[in-house]
């Protein structure tokens, strides 16, 4: 059906994209050891390390730099740093690059923080789920 081709366009638009990472030092080592570091022909790279010392205003420069790049499919954010920018976060709706809160070593996962989860809820009723 449509939704099948939908999938299959959204698929085969992300082919050769980039995953990017916003997030602490344990989530971005775990990450780039993955085999997801990047540097662009521009020398900039798809993730971005934050410590306690790293001011918001940083981290929302570097998550909207992200969303500009034609190369990045998908932007990961530790959620407890997701909360430092949430207001930039809830501006975004394009679905790509998607946005996916992931937890940290010391901050489990709240699905009730997440604003993309919230928006999505939005978008269906219990009844589509029957």
């Amino acid at each position: 059906g449509i939704g099948e081709r939908l999938v299959k366009m959204a698929i085969s638009s992300m082919k050769g994209k980039l995953i990017a990472v916003i997030g602490d030092e344990d989530t971005c080592t775990g990450f780039l050891v993955g085999g997801i570091g990047e540097i662009n022909k521009n020398r900039q790279p798809n993730y971005m390390t934050v410590n306690k010392d790293t001011p918001a205003m940083e981290i929302e420069d570097m998550f909207k730099s992200f969303l500009k790049r034609e190369d990045i499919a998908i932007v990961l954010i530790n959620q407890n740093i997701a909360e430092l920018i949430r207001h930039v976060i809830d501006q975004h709706t394009s679905p790509i690059p998607s946005v996916l809160e992931i937890p940290s070593k010391d901050c489990p996962y709240d699905a009730s923080k997440d604003s993309i989860l919230r928006r999505a809820r939005g978008m269906f009723s219990a009844e589509d789920f029957r």
